[in-house]
């Protein structure tokens, strides 16, 4: 069984041992009423990696601790800014399977192997205000690290945490930093024990996510794409153990990140070579329909509720909403349970490792060393004319079943074009962001009656069910038909959207 609990924290050089006046100087700032000693305890941690260090790499750490009142295993993922999600697991003599699961996407299934032993004197003060309630801690550290070698090297020193309490104020973490500047505490240069502890012991230093491969560039096309590259795969590697763990809207996410790759890969060929990267594009493909299920029945579940809800009471008639819940949860399990076999394939490895390998040793063509404003903006170019001649094919068909799957074509073109304006706003600026915008424009309406396809889909179903349990159709006939008006009425907006988005001002600047 496993805990989940966020940490907001900054560290600190410590200050000397003599020296306690700083203590005194926080009362006072940002509503802290007292300091309050709460002694020392000793700590003692054993810290698990792969042999290439690839959790330290992502900024993860996993370690065996005892001591102190949280003693068990802990898993830290980063978050944005100073803050980590720490997932604890119960002590044990080897790695939890829920946490070596949590850390998969980042240790690609690679050994996980003690590297380094940390022991720690720790001296905490709880920062309080008027009231008792503890706003943040802040302590001291004695640090002594032995790496884990064939032969043991030792480091020591000492060093500062000020962590943030569960619903306390982030703004309280300024106010204290400044007060401890004020007392010539500075930030530490580490940004946690493991990372100094690797370094000054020896055991070695991680590649870097964002290290850049020697053939590259800088400045150039494939530096651009890759950087959006390195981006979507992080986004994946960090949603993995939210998507594992059921956290509301991981699932889109990652689904999302793997349509940007796929689109990327897809439309800068002239970049990449697509020999490498067909095969990851398959991939991709692969596990974003399999997370599809799931998010798809998100959003239909969502947009069916949001009618029911509207709808007049008197004309809701049966036992609707209990037919509608019970199928939700029935299809959701089900959805839910193929996004974590997906997670446990061997292709999803694959995949991963895949992607590490494209990033770390880019496949680069010719065309990957040229300034990227030509390449980016011609290869922009040619995604939207294929989205024009979709939308034009479109706009030739009556409205029917061939033309709502014309009209699923279409967004796809739309998708794929505003995928492919995303890695070249920085050299290409304003004209292409605007034209992204635009595209999204048009994308948001054929998605809305991609949807409302689907949902009529899902209603005949549900009524079909309904009927064949003696129940009244009444109400879905209704809720049929709503979706189908809603459908018609997206299909009269197209045209002026399109005309919108297909105005020449952008794209003329962009070159075409």
């Amino acid at each position: 069984m496993t805990q989940s609990q966020r940490e907001t924290e900054r560290k600190y050089e410590a200050p000397p041992a003599d020296d306690t006046s700083w203590l005194a100087e926080l009362t006072g700032v940002a509503g802290i009423a007292s300091v309050v000693d709460q002694g020392t305890e000793e700590l003692d941690a054993l810290y698990y990696d792969t042999e290439d260090l690839r959790l330290a790499g992502a900024s993860a750490t996993l370690r065996r601790r005892t001591g102190g009142p949280d003693a068990g295993w802990h898993l830290k993922l980063p978050l944005a800014g100073d803050s980590r999600e720490e997932v604890r697991a119960p002590l044990s003599d080897s790695v939890p399977d829920s946490l070596r699961a949590l850390a998969l996407s980042r240790t690609r299934d690679a050994d996980l192997t003690p590297v380094v032993r940390i022991r720690s004197t720790r001296r905490t003060h709880q920062l309080v205000d008027d009231h008792g309630t503890v706003l943040a801690e802040v302590t001291v550290d004695g640090v002594r690290a032995d790496s884990l070698g064939a032969a043991t090297t030792r480091a020591a020193w000492s060093e500062m945490e000020v962590e943030l309490a569960e619903g306390a104020d982030p703004a309280l973490l300024d106010a204290v930093d400044k007060t401890l500047r004020k007392n010539g505490i500075e930030r530490a240069a580490h940004p946690s024990k493991l990372g100094r502890a690797l370094a000054e012991t020896g055991v070695g230093a991680p590649r870097l996510p964002d290290a850049r491969a020697e053939s590259v560039v800088a400045g150039s096309a494939g530096d651009e794409i890759l950087t959006y590259l390195d981006e979507q795969v992080r986004t994946l590697v960090d949603l993995d153990p939210a998507v594992r763990r059921d956290v509301p809207d991981s699932v889109h996410r990652m689904r999302v990140a793997c349509r940007r790759m796929r689109s990327t890969l897809r439309t800068y060929r002239s970049v990449l070579d697509r020999e490498v990267t067909d095969p990851i594009r398959a991939d991709l493909k692969w596990l974003g329909g399999e997370l599809g299920a799931e998010r798809d029945q998100e959003v239909l579940m969502q947009r069916l509720e949001t009618r029911l809800a509207v709808a007049p009471r008197e004309l809701v008639l049966g036992p609707v909403a209990a037919r509608l819940k019970a199928w939700n949860v029935a299809e959701s399990a089900t959805a839910h349970q193929r996004s974590l076999d997906a997670l446990h394939t061997p292709r999803y490895l694959a995949l991963l490792s895949s992607l590490a390998e494209l990033t770390e040793r880019p496949p680069l063509r010719r065309k990957a060393a040229r300034k990227p404003k030509k390449v980016l903006a011609k290869a922009v170019l040619e995604e939207y004319d294929r989205l024009a001649a979709r939308v034009a094919h479109v706009l030739e068909l009556p409205p029917g079943t061939e033309r709502d799957r014309a009209l699923h074509q279409a967004r796809k073109a739309a998708k794929k074009t505003r995928y492919a304006t995303e890695p070249g706003r920085a050299s290409l600026g304003k004209p292409v962001k605007r034209l992204g915008k635009r595209v999204k424009a048009v994308q948001k309406v054929l998605g809305d009656h991609q949807d409302s396809v689907v949902a009529r889909d899902a209603l005949r179903r549900l009524a079909l069910a309904a009927h064949a349990a003696g129940e009244g159709g009444f109400t879905w006939g209704l809720l049929y038909g709503q979706e189908q008006a809603v459908a018609a009425q997206r299909e009269r907006e197209l045209p002026q959207v399109w005309a919108e988005a297909s105005e020449r001002g952008p794209r003329r600047k962009l070159g075409g």
